[in-house]
Protein backbone atom coordinates (compact mmCIF):
# COMPACT_ATOMS: atom_id res chain seq x y z
CA UNK A 1 0.00 0.00 0.00
CA UNK A 2 1.16 3.50 -0.66
CA UNK A 3 2.29 6.53 1.62
CA UNK A 4 -0.78 8.26 0.46
CA UNK A 5 -2.87 5.94 1.00
CA UNK A 6 -2.35 4.88 4.33
CA UNK A 7 -3.10 8.56 4.76
CA UNK A 8 -6.24 8.40 3.45
CA UNK A 9 -7.45 5.65 5.23
CA UNK A 10 -5.94 7.57 8.78
CA UNK A 11 -7.81 10.64 8.16
CA UNK A 12 -11.12 8.79 7.72
CA UNK A 13 -10.78 6.56 10.86
CA UNK A 14 -9.97 10.23 12.32
CA UNK A 15 -12.84 11.54 10.92
CA UNK A 16 -14.98 8.76 11.77
CA UNK A 17 -13.87 8.62 15.71
CA UNK A 18 -14.70 12.63 15.70
CA UNK A 19 -18.35 11.82 14.19
CA UNK A 20 -18.96 9.04 16.83
CA UNK A 21 -17.49 11.70 19.50
CA UNK A 22 -20.42 14.42 17.70
CA UNK A 23 -23.47 11.64 17.57
CA UNK A 24 -22.41 10.94 21.42
CA UNK A 25 -22.54 14.47 22.39
CA UNK A 26 -25.56 15.03 20.55
CA UNK A 27 -27.00 11.71 22.03
CA UNK A 28 -26.34 13.00 25.20
CA UNK A 29 -27.58 16.13 24.66
CA UNK A 30 -30.90 14.90 23.61
CA UNK A 31 -30.92 12.96 26.89
CA UNK A 32 -30.47 16.29 28.75
CA UNK A 33 -33.25 17.71 26.73
CA UNK A 34 -35.49 15.01 27.09
CA UNK A 35 -34.91 15.09 30.52
CA UNK A 36 -35.13 19.04 30.59
CA UNK A 37 -38.56 19.20 28.90
CA UNK A 38 -40.57 16.11 31.75
CA UNK A 39 -39.01 18.62 34.33
CA UNK A 40 -40.95 21.72 33.01
CA UNK A 41 -44.01 19.77 32.06
CA UNK A 42 -44.04 18.29 35.71
CA UNK A 43 -43.29 21.89 37.01
CA UNK A 44 -45.88 23.42 34.67
CA UNK A 45 -48.58 20.73 36.19
CA UNK A 46 -47.07 21.65 39.54
CA UNK A 47 -47.26 24.82 39.34
CA UNK A 48 -50.78 24.40 37.70
CA UNK A 49 -51.86 22.77 41.00
CA UNK A 50 -50.46 25.24 42.94
CA UNK A 51 -52.37 27.98 41.26
CA UNK A 52 -55.72 25.49 41.65
CA UNK A 53 -55.10 25.00 45.18
CA UNK A 54 -54.48 28.57 45.90
CA UNK A 55 -57.89 29.82 43.81
CA UNK A 56 -59.71 27.35 45.76
CA UNK A 57 -57.99 28.61 49.11
CA UNK A 58 -59.00 32.06 47.93
CA UNK A 59 -62.77 30.80 47.36
CA UNK A 60 -63.26 29.07 50.73
CA UNK A 61 -61.46 32.73 52.20
CA UNK A 62 -64.02 34.54 50.28
CA UNK A 63 -66.71 32.80 50.87
CA UNK A 64 -65.86 32.44 54.41
CA UNK A 65 -65.73 36.35 55.08
CA UNK A 66 -68.78 36.46 53.10
CA UNK A 67 -70.62 34.19 55.68
CA UNK A 68 -71.41 35.42 59.16
CA UNK A 69 -69.57 34.37 61.87
CA UNK A 70 -72.29 31.46 63.23
CA UNK A 71 -73.98 32.56 66.43
CA UNK A 72 -72.16 30.70 69.83
CA UNK A 73 -75.03 28.45 71.20
CA UNK A 74 -76.69 30.43 74.01
CA UNK A 75 -75.97 29.53 77.91
CA UNK A 76 -78.53 27.09 79.79
CA UNK A 77 -81.24 29.03 81.49
CA UNK A 78 -80.73 28.77 85.74
CA UNK A 79 -77.86 26.82 87.40
CA UNK A 80 -77.53 23.59 89.27
CA UNK A 81 -77.41 22.24 92.16
CA UNK A 82 -76.91 19.30 94.97
CA UNK A 83 -75.84 16.06 93.96
CA UNK A 84 -78.77 14.99 91.63
CA UNK A 85 -78.04 17.63 89.21
CA UNK A 86 -81.08 19.86 89.56
CA UNK A 87 -81.79 22.99 87.38
CA UNK A 88 -83.22 26.11 88.64
CA UNK A 89 -84.61 28.71 86.34
CA UNK A 90 -86.15 31.52 88.02
CA UNK A 91 -88.35 33.67 86.41
CA UNK A 92 -91.73 36.02 86.54
CA UNK A 93 -92.50 39.70 86.34
CA UNK A 94 -92.72 42.99 88.28
CA UNK A 95 -95.99 44.69 87.43
CA UNK A 96 -97.12 48.30 88.83
CA UNK A 97 -101.30 48.81 88.52
CA UNK A 98 -102.32 52.34 88.68
CA UNK A 99 -106.81 52.49 88.64
CA UNK A 100 -108.92 55.17 88.80
CA UNK A 101 -112.65 54.24 89.70
CA UNK A 102 -115.85 55.24 89.93
CA UNK A 103 -118.41 53.81 92.34
CA UNK A 104 -121.74 54.96 91.43
CA UNK A 105 -123.90 53.50 94.29
CA UNK A 106 -121.20 54.57 97.66
CA UNK A 107 -117.67 53.74 98.10
CA UNK A 108 -115.06 50.28 98.50
CA UNK A 109 -113.30 49.92 102.03
CA UNK A 110 -109.38 50.93 101.83
CA UNK A 111 -107.40 47.79 100.82
CA UNK A 112 -110.10 45.92 100.15
CA UNK A 113 -109.54 43.52 97.18
CA UNK A 114 -111.94 45.20 94.57
CA UNK A 115 -109.65 48.73 94.89
CA UNK A 116 -106.72 46.27 93.41
CA UNK A 117 -108.33 44.28 90.71
CA UNK A 118 -111.80 43.94 89.29
CA UNK A 119 -114.05 42.06 91.69
CA UNK A 120 -117.83 42.56 90.47
CA UNK A 121 -119.01 40.90 94.15
CA UNK A 122 -117.54 43.84 96.17
CA UNK A 123 -119.16 46.79 93.74
CA UNK A 124 -121.44 48.70 96.30
CA UNK A 125 -125.53 48.65 95.77
CA UNK A 126 -127.40 50.81 97.17
CA UNK A 127 -124.96 53.67 98.15
CA UNK A 128 -126.20 57.84 98.96
CA UNK A 129 -123.43 58.90 96.12
CA UNK A 130 -120.69 58.45 94.02
CA UNK A 131 -117.17 57.55 95.05
CA UNK A 132 -114.25 58.23 92.92
CA UNK A 133 -110.79 56.19 94.04
CA UNK A 134 -107.28 56.46 93.04
CA UNK A 135 -105.11 53.30 93.52
CA UNK A 136 -101.12 52.38 93.10
CA UNK A 137 -99.65 49.15 93.73
CA UNK A 138 -97.50 46.89 92.47
CA UNK A 139 -98.76 43.69 94.30
CA UNK A 140 -99.49 41.66 91.25
CA UNK A 141 -95.52 41.07 90.73
CA UNK A 142 -95.04 37.69 90.40
CA UNK A 143 -91.49 35.14 90.91
CA UNK A 144 -91.53 31.94 89.94
CA UNK A 145 -88.80 28.97 90.49
CA UNK A 146 -88.85 26.13 87.83
CA UNK A 147 -86.99 22.76 89.13
CA UNK A 148 -85.87 20.31 87.08
CA UNK A 149 -83.65 17.10 87.50
CA UNK A 150 -82.60 14.23 85.13
CA UNK A 151 -83.62 10.83 86.19
CA UNK A 152 -82.66 7.95 83.73
CA UNK A 153 -85.88 7.54 82.08
CA UNK A 154 -88.25 9.54 83.74
CA UNK A 155 -88.97 13.23 83.53
CA UNK A 156 -88.58 15.14 87.33
CA UNK A 157 -90.18 18.43 87.53
CA UNK A 158 -91.12 21.23 90.26
CA UNK A 159 -92.25 24.39 90.29
CA UNK A 160 -93.29 27.25 92.62
CA UNK A 161 -95.22 30.31 92.18
CA UNK A 162 -95.87 33.31 94.13
CA UNK A 163 -97.10 36.94 94.36
CA UNK A 164 -98.14 39.93 97.20
CA UNK A 165 -101.40 40.16 95.90
CA UNK A 166 -103.83 37.01 97.20
CA UNK A 167 -102.42 36.90 101.16
CA UNK A 168 -104.76 36.23 103.46
CA UNK A 169 -105.17 38.62 105.82
CA UNK A 170 -103.71 41.51 107.17
CA UNK A 171 -102.17 43.24 103.98
CA UNK A 172 -100.09 46.41 105.19
CA UNK A 173 -100.77 49.93 105.12
CA UNK A 174 -100.78 51.97 102.36
CA UNK A 175 -99.36 55.25 104.79
CA UNK A 176 -95.79 54.60 105.10
CA UNK A 177 -94.19 51.40 103.62
CA UNK A 178 -96.73 50.26 101.73
CA UNK A 179 -95.47 46.12 102.55
CA UNK A 180 -97.66 43.29 101.56
CA UNK A 181 -97.19 39.54 102.28
CA UNK A 182 -95.94 37.16 100.10
CA UNK A 183 -98.38 34.58 99.02
CA UNK A 184 -98.27 30.72 97.50
CA UNK A 185 -99.92 30.18 94.26
CA UNK A 186 -98.87 27.50 92.77
CA UNK A 187 -96.33 24.66 94.32
CA UNK A 188 -96.21 21.16 92.51
CA UNK A 189 -94.12 18.21 91.42
CA UNK A 190 -94.69 16.79 88.45
CA UNK A 191 -93.35 12.66 87.34
CA UNK A 192 -93.97 11.92 83.95
CA UNK A 193 -97.69 12.09 83.59
CA UNK A 194 -98.50 12.50 87.38
CA UNK A 195 -98.59 16.03 88.64
CA UNK A 196 -99.11 16.55 92.52
CA UNK A 197 -99.57 20.04 94.68
CA UNK A 198 -101.16 22.99 94.09
CA UNK A 199 -102.20 24.25 90.87
CA UNK A 200 -104.75 25.57 88.49
CA UNK A 201 -107.82 22.98 88.94
CA UNK A 202 -108.62 21.09 86.07
CA UNK A 203 -111.69 22.11 85.73
CA UNK A 204 -109.91 25.78 84.25
CA UNK A 205 -108.83 26.11 80.54
CA UNK A 206 -105.97 29.04 81.18
CA UNK A 207 -105.10 29.51 78.22
CA UNK A 208 -108.41 30.99 77.30
CA UNK A 209 -107.68 33.92 79.53
CA UNK A 210 -107.46 37.28 77.48
CA UNK A 211 -104.41 39.58 77.99
CA UNK A 212 -105.67 42.45 80.79
CA UNK A 213 -103.95 45.16 82.80
CA UNK A 214 -106.37 43.58 85.89
CA UNK A 215 -105.65 40.90 87.63
CA UNK A 216 -108.32 38.74 86.11
CA UNK A 217 -109.73 40.25 83.50
CA UNK A 218 -112.84 38.48 82.80
CA UNK A 219 -113.66 38.20 85.89
CA UNK A 220 -117.60 36.92 86.24
CA UNK A 221 -117.74 34.80 83.30
CA UNK A 222 -114.68 32.66 84.26
CA UNK A 223 -113.73 29.47 85.75
CA UNK A 224 -110.75 30.49 88.15
CA UNK A 225 -109.46 28.40 91.18
CA UNK A 226 -106.02 27.09 92.39
CA UNK A 227 -106.06 24.28 94.70
CA UNK A 228 -104.30 21.41 95.88
CA UNK A 229 -104.64 18.45 93.27
CA UNK A 230 -103.43 15.01 92.00
CA UNK A 231 -103.41 15.06 88.74
CA UNK A 232 -102.89 12.26 86.06
CA UNK A 233 -102.22 13.61 82.07
CA UNK A 234 -102.86 11.02 79.40
CA UNK A 235 -102.14 11.88 75.47
CA UNK A 236 -104.85 9.75 73.46
CA UNK A 237 -104.22 11.00 70.06
CA UNK A 238 -102.24 13.17 67.81
CA UNK A 239 -102.84 17.23 69.83
CA UNK A 240 -105.31 15.62 71.83
CA UNK A 241 -104.87 14.96 75.88
CA UNK A 242 -107.11 14.03 78.79
CA UNK A 243 -106.50 14.82 82.25
CA UNK A 244 -108.25 13.44 85.27
CA UNK A 245 -107.88 14.86 88.96
CA UNK A 246 -108.86 14.02 92.50
CA UNK A 247 -108.86 18.02 94.06
CA UNK A 248 -109.09 19.90 97.28
CA UNK A 249 -112.86 19.87 98.18
CA UNK A 250 -114.34 22.72 100.01
CA UNK A 251 -118.12 23.80 100.33
CA UNK A 252 -119.22 27.59 100.04
CA UNK A 253 -122.25 27.92 101.83
CA UNK A 254 -124.63 30.92 102.68
CA UNK A 255 -127.12 30.65 105.01
CA UNK A 256 -130.39 31.39 104.04
CA UNK A 257 -131.50 34.99 104.64
CA UNK A 258 -127.84 35.92 104.88
CA UNK A 259 -125.95 36.45 101.40
CA UNK A 260 -122.57 35.84 103.46
CA UNK A 261 -120.40 33.14 102.43
CA UNK A 262 -119.27 30.21 104.19
CA UNK A 263 -116.56 28.57 104.34
CA UNK A 264 -117.44 25.10 106.02
CA UNK A 265 -114.68 23.32 105.50
CA UNK A 266 -116.50 19.63 106.60
CA UNK A 267 -116.41 17.94 102.89
CA UNK A 268 -115.75 14.02 103.13
CA UNK A 269 -114.08 13.44 99.28
CA UNK A 270 -112.47 15.36 97.21
CA UNK A 271 -114.03 16.95 93.95
CA UNK A 272 -113.20 15.13 90.56
CA UNK A 273 -112.94 16.99 87.70
CA UNK A 274 -111.83 15.65 84.17
CA UNK A 275 -110.90 18.25 80.97
CA UNK A 276 -110.17 17.14 77.33
CA UNK A 277 -107.66 19.44 75.63
CA UNK A 278 -107.36 19.49 71.57
CA UNK A 279 -104.51 21.85 69.60
CA UNK A 280 -104.66 22.34 66.10
CA UNK A 281 -103.79 24.54 63.35
CA UNK A 282 -106.86 26.51 63.92
CA UNK A 283 -106.41 26.82 67.61
CA UNK A 284 -106.87 25.27 70.53
CA UNK A 285 -110.38 23.85 72.30
CA UNK A 286 -111.09 22.48 75.63
CA UNK A 287 -113.93 20.48 76.85
CA UNK A 288 -113.96 20.07 81.08
CA UNK A 289 -116.74 18.42 83.36
CA UNK A 290 -117.07 18.70 87.57
CA UNK A 291 -118.58 16.49 89.58
CA UNK A 292 -118.18 17.15 93.40
CA UNK A 293 -120.31 16.21 96.71
CA UNK A 294 -121.41 19.35 98.75
CA UNK A 295 -121.25 19.21 102.84
CA UNK A 296 -122.16 21.28 105.65
CA UNK A 297 -122.15 19.75 109.62
CA UNK A 298 -122.66 22.70 111.95
CA UNK A 299 -122.37 19.93 114.82
CA UNK A 300 -125.62 19.51 115.18
CA UNK A 301 -126.96 19.22 111.33
CA UNK A 302 -125.33 18.00 108.80
CA UNK A 303 -126.82 16.93 105.31
CA UNK A 304 -125.04 16.44 101.38
CA UNK A 305 -125.95 17.55 97.98
CA UNK A 306 -124.11 16.68 95.00
CA UNK A 307 -122.89 18.96 92.44
CA UNK A 308 -122.22 19.30 89.11
CA UNK A 309 -120.93 21.46 86.43
CA UNK A 310 -119.24 21.86 82.30
CA UNK A 311 -117.01 23.88 80.92
CA UNK A 312 -116.39 24.83 77.20
CA UNK A 313 -113.17 27.37 76.23
CA UNK A 314 -111.18 27.76 73.69
CA UNK A 315 -109.09 30.13 71.75
CA UNK A 316 -109.72 30.40 67.42
CA UNK A 317 -107.02 31.85 65.64
CA UNK A 318 -107.82 34.40 62.81
CA UNK A 319 -104.55 34.74 60.64
CA UNK A 320 -101.62 32.84 59.72
CA UNK A 321 -99.33 34.93 62.00
CA UNK A 322 -101.59 34.09 65.36
CA UNK A 323 -101.39 37.88 65.99
CA UNK A 324 -105.59 37.78 65.79
CA UNK A 325 -107.17 35.31 67.73
CA UNK A 326 -110.83 35.11 69.47
CA UNK A 327 -111.21 33.88 73.20
CA UNK A 328 -114.14 31.67 74.55
CA UNK A 329 -115.53 30.16 77.78
CA UNK A 330 -118.81 29.14 78.70
CA UNK A 331 -119.62 27.06 81.80
CA UNK A 332 -123.09 25.73 83.49
CA UNK A 333 -123.64 23.66 86.68
CA UNK A 334 -125.51 23.15 89.98
CA UNK A 335 -123.61 23.65 92.78
CA UNK A 336 -120.46 25.63 91.32
CA UNK A 337 -120.77 28.85 92.76
CA UNK A 338 -116.52 28.89 94.33
CA UNK A 339 -115.11 27.92 90.76
CA UNK A 340 -117.01 30.28 88.73
CA UNK A 341 -116.41 34.42 89.35
CA UNK A 342 -114.10 33.77 92.46
CA UNK A 343 -117.04 32.91 94.26
CA UNK A 344 -119.56 35.81 93.15
CA UNK A 345 -122.84 32.90 94.32
CA UNK A 346 -122.54 30.67 96.68
CA UNK A 347 -122.53 26.84 96.21
CA UNK A 348 -125.88 25.98 98.51
CA UNK A 349 -127.92 27.54 100.51
CA UNK A 350 -128.03 25.96 104.10
CA UNK A 351 -131.72 25.82 105.13
CA UNK A 352 -131.70 24.97 108.90
CA UNK A 353 -135.16 24.67 109.45
CA UNK A 354 -134.98 21.24 107.02
CA UNK A 355 -131.44 20.60 107.37
CA UNK A 356 -130.97 21.02 103.72
CA UNK A 357 -128.67 22.18 101.67
CA UNK A 358 -130.26 24.01 98.42
CA UNK A 359 -127.66 23.90 95.24
CA UNK A 360 -127.50 27.57 93.12
CA UNK A 361 -127.33 27.06 89.43
CA UNK A 362 -124.70 29.04 87.54
CA UNK A 363 -124.10 30.37 83.97
CA UNK A 364 -121.02 32.09 83.18
CA UNK A 365 -119.39 33.22 79.98
CA UNK A 366 -116.80 35.66 78.10
CA UNK A 367 -115.52 36.23 74.76
CA UNK A 368 -112.21 38.58 73.38
CA UNK A 369 -111.05 39.57 70.56
CA UNK A 370 -107.41 40.06 70.57
CA UNK A 371 -106.15 42.25 67.58
CA UNK A 372 -102.47 42.31 66.77
CA UNK A 373 -102.03 45.74 65.06
CA UNK A 374 -98.71 45.59 64.89
CA UNK A 375 -95.84 42.89 66.20
CA UNK A 376 -95.33 45.68 69.41
CA UNK A 377 -99.15 46.88 69.64
CA UNK A 378 -102.32 44.87 70.56
CA UNK A 379 -105.08 45.44 71.78
CA UNK A 380 -108.07 42.81 73.34
CA UNK A 381 -111.71 44.10 73.52
CA UNK A 382 -113.46 41.46 76.37
CA UNK A 383 -117.27 41.25 77.91
CA UNK A 384 -117.86 38.86 80.25
CA UNK A 385 -121.63 37.83 82.30
CA UNK A 386 -122.69 35.49 85.06
CA UNK A 387 -125.77 34.61 86.25
CA UNK A 388 -126.89 32.78 89.40
CA UNK A 389 -130.36 30.82 90.02
CA UNK A 390 -131.39 30.44 93.53
CA UNK A 391 -133.46 27.36 94.82
CA UNK A 392 -137.31 28.07 94.74
CA UNK A 393 -140.17 27.55 97.03
CA UNK A 394 -139.09 30.03 99.62
CA UNK A 395 -141.03 32.95 100.46
CA UNK A 396 -140.90 36.81 97.94
CA UNK A 397 -137.86 38.52 99.06
CA UNK A 398 -135.78 35.48 100.57
CA UNK A 399 -132.66 36.11 98.60
CA UNK A 400 -133.28 39.84 98.03
CA UNK A 401 -129.70 40.36 99.44
CA UNK A 402 -128.19 37.48 96.86
CA UNK A 403 -125.50 37.84 94.23
CA UNK A 404 -127.77 37.48 91.12
CA UNK A 405 -126.06 38.89 87.71
CA UNK A 406 -122.75 41.03 86.80
CA UNK A 407 -121.86 41.73 83.49
CA UNK A 408 -118.61 43.63 82.35
CA UNK A 409 -117.24 45.28 78.96
CA UNK A 410 -113.10 46.20 78.71
CA UNK A 411 -110.87 47.24 75.75
CA UNK A 412 -107.49 47.66 75.90
CA UNK A 413 -103.57 49.19 74.38
CA UNK A 414 -100.90 47.60 74.86
CA UNK A 415 -97.31 48.56 73.40
CA UNK A 416 -94.23 46.52 74.09
CA UNK A 417 -91.64 49.11 73.45
CA UNK A 418 -88.74 46.64 74.00
CA UNK A 419 -88.54 42.93 74.28
CA UNK A 420 -89.93 41.92 77.92
CA UNK A 421 -91.54 45.14 78.40
CA UNK A 422 -95.41 45.53 78.27
CA UNK A 423 -97.07 48.75 79.31
CA UNK A 424 -101.35 49.12 78.36
CA UNK A 425 -104.02 51.15 79.23
CA UNK A 426 -107.75 49.78 79.86
CA UNK A 427 -111.20 50.89 80.43
CA UNK A 428 -113.83 49.16 82.21
CA UNK A 429 -117.96 49.11 82.80
CA UNK A 430 -118.98 46.71 85.03
CA UNK A 431 -122.20 46.40 86.69
CA UNK A 432 -123.38 44.32 89.96
CA UNK A 433 -127.44 43.60 90.37
CA UNK A 434 -129.00 41.48 93.10
CA UNK A 435 -131.75 39.63 93.34
CA UNK A 436 -133.94 42.36 94.45
CA UNK A 437 -133.16 44.36 91.31
CA UNK A 438 -130.90 46.80 93.33
CA UNK A 439 -128.02 47.21 91.14
CA UNK A 440 -124.60 49.32 91.25
CA UNK A 441 -121.98 50.04 88.37
CA UNK A 442 -118.13 50.51 88.47
CA UNK A 443 -116.10 52.65 85.79
CA UNK A 444 -112.49 52.13 85.84
CA UNK A 445 -109.72 53.38 83.69
CA UNK A 446 -106.12 51.35 84.47
CA UNK A 447 -102.97 51.25 83.22
CA UNK A 448 -99.89 48.76 84.02
CA UNK A 449 -96.55 48.50 83.45
CA UNK A 450 -94.88 44.65 83.28
CA UNK A 451 -91.26 43.64 83.03
CA UNK A 452 -91.17 40.25 82.43
CA UNK A 453 -87.60 37.92 82.97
Amino acid sequence: MSTSAFAATEKEKQLEARIEALERAFGTMQGELQTTRSENVQLREAVSRAETKASEATSVATAAAAKPAPTPAPAADGFTVGNGGTRIKIGGFLKTVATFSRWDDGDVAANALGRDFYLPQQIPVGGLRESTDHDINAKHTRLWLNLETAIAGHTLKGYVETDFQTAAGTQGSERTTNGYNLALRRAYVQLDKLTVGQDWSTFQYVAALPESTDFVGTTEGTVFVRQPLVRYSLPVGKGATLHISAENGETASANLGSATLIENDDDSIPDFAARLNYAGTFGEVSFAGLVRQLSVDNGVLQDDAMAWGASVAGKIFLDKAKRYDLRLMATYGNGIGRYVGLNFAPDAIWVPGTASLERVKNFAAFGALRLGWTPKLRSTIMASYQHAKYPGGFAAGTFNAYNDTAWSLAGNLFWSPVSNVDLGIEIRRGERELVSGASGQLDRVEFAAKYSF
